[in-house]
């Protein structure tokens, strides 16, 4: 076979495969219980009901769902999508100020290629999202990490940073934040803190990049503002959210809000991407909408979530060794292990699938390659049954590494 490797981009060479994906190769053994994907339970998947509307849908207007459609998104779809904003989180936003995209993770690529050169600066989290790693590396971001505790990032440890990059003449391009439930903690931002944040943002001159997948899938404890809630519409935050964990995620739908002439340079780049995003799921989503049965759904889900996440937290409690802790989220999918420094949770995966159950080592979610002794966990997907199984049998990996 001939070797085009000297034909290949830049940006080709700086892609890495995700280490989720790659590892969903190797966990979909006979017997493994995974707590690595960050997968919704398909139990909880409308299917009849988006069956149903597909078909109704397809069938009484092809012309809108098979034909192409504008990048912007579809203006009727849009227009529920603006009503839902105001409606959950008081936000007022125009046709023109939002970007319907193929789900948030297609929104951190267009954004990342509309600030990013190779180089450039940009702040996030230790741990934040891999898949926001992943795309900021691949446009040659240099991504300087910034210290998180029980309730995310530290305001303190941002500005740091932020004046560290001013004393070198450098400038932040923007500060990625996931605060609701983030991933891979689950920890949420609290307000007081998300408004010195904020501050701190508009203080270096720089944006707030808010990921916002999770915020609706809460089962305990009051929602806070949204940082672009916080904003007031001054332009310093980008938002995005995503369909994809709160109806399902074969749909490929999520949407940015921002200030009209960054979505217009956003829109521009999505145009070469894939045109538009699909006409027939906007029309999907757009009618599920129109039937208001997005609020129970959701609220069915999370109640779900709640229960899950509450029996691993007692399989925790139950079966951990000593010296191990966690996160206790109030909504999302995922909760956050740390164990004793002398525990490698790379070195110990091989040990934890010879025990047949499989996690997300916690390196992967560093931008330099830290936390080797911590580990997320996914209660979403698994059974009841599954989860006290799975903790079992991972903290029986723990100690066998540990010895």
């Amino acid at each position: 076979m001939k070797d085009f490797s000297h034909l290949l981009s830049e940006v080709n060479k700086r892609v890495t495969a995700s280490v989720i994906r790659e590892l969903l190769k190797v966990i979909g053994m006979p017997g493994m219980i995974s707590f690595a994907g960050g997968l919704p339970t398909p139990e909880m998947f409308p299917a009849e009901e988006i069956g149903k509307i597909a078909k109704q849908v397809i069938t009484s207007n092809p012309n809108k769902a098979l034909q192409y459609g504008c990048t912007e998104g579809a203006a009727s779809f849009k227009e529920e999508l603006i009503k839902l904003l105001k409606k959950d989180e008081n936000i007022d936003v125009s046709q023109d100020e939002m970007l319907v995209v193929s789900a948030s993770q297609q929104g951190l690529d267009i954004v990342s290629k509309a600030f990013v050169d190779p180089g450039d600066a940009v702040i996030v989290a230790k741990p934040t999202y891999l898949g926001a790693l992943q795309a900021f590396e691949t446009y040659g971001a240099d991504m300087i990490g910034v210290e998180s505790d029980g309730c995310g990032i530290i305001a303190e440890s941002l500005e740091e940073k932020l004046e560290d990059l001013k004393n070198a003449g450098r400038q932040c391009k923007f500060i990625y934040i996931v605060p609701d439930f983030q991933n891979p903690t689950g920890t949420t931002i609290p307000e007081e803190r998300r408004v010195k944040i904020l501050g701190l943002a508009k203080k270096y001159g720089t944006i707030i990049l808010e990921d916002s997948p999770y915020r609706k899938v809460r089962f305990r404890g009051e929602h806070q503002k949204t940082f672009y809630a916080l904003d007031k519409g001054e332009g310093n935050v980008i938002t995005m959210f995503t369909f994809s964990k709160i109806l399902a995620p074969g749909l490929r739908l999520g949407y940015i809000i921002g200030d009209k002439e960054i979505i217009r340079k956003f829109v521009i780049l999505k145009q070469a991407l894939d045109l538009c995003t699909s006409p027939a799921c906007q029309a999907i989503a757009e009618e599920y909408l129109k039937r208001g049965n997005i609020e129970k759904h959701i609220a069915e889900m999370a109640k779900l979530y709640g229960k899950k996440r509450d029996v691993m937290i007692t399989a925790l409690r139950k079966y951990m060794p000593k010296g191990v802790s966690w996160t206790e989220p109030e909504g999302g999918l995922f909760l956050w292990v740390v164990m004793p420094e002398n525990i490698n949770s790379e070195k110990m995966f091989e040990t934890a699938i010879k025990n047949n159950v499989a996690y997300v080592m916690g390196s992967a979610f560093y931008p330099d390659g830290s936390g080797k002794n911590t580990m997320r966990l996914n209660f979403s997907y698994s059974s009841f049954e599954e989860i006290d199984e799975g903790i079992k049998r991972l903290a029986k990996a723990i100690t066998e590494y540990g010895k």
